[in-house]
């Protein structure tokens, strides 16, 4: 998909979050990257094969209020 030079990583690349934005919406909450991947603001991602990486959630400590 990508046509410029020097062409971005591949969506099944490790630095595949490297590619240039070619469309962003973030009253919406999701940016298209130009290798295909949909990023989206929960930090999860819709690849061009269609599959889907879930949101990366820290899981920190419980605080209970006193």
């Amino acid at each position: 998909m990508c046509t410029h030079q020097t062409p971005c990583p591949t969506a099944e690349s490790p630095d595949h979050h490297a590619a240039v934005i070619v469309s962003a919406h973030p009253e919406q909450g999701w940016y298209r990257l130009c290798n295909g991947t949909i990023v989206f603001d929960d930090t999860g991602e819709l690849l061009p094969d269609g599959s889907v990486v879930n949101p990366l959630r820290a899981l920190g400590p419980l605080t209970v209020a006193a």
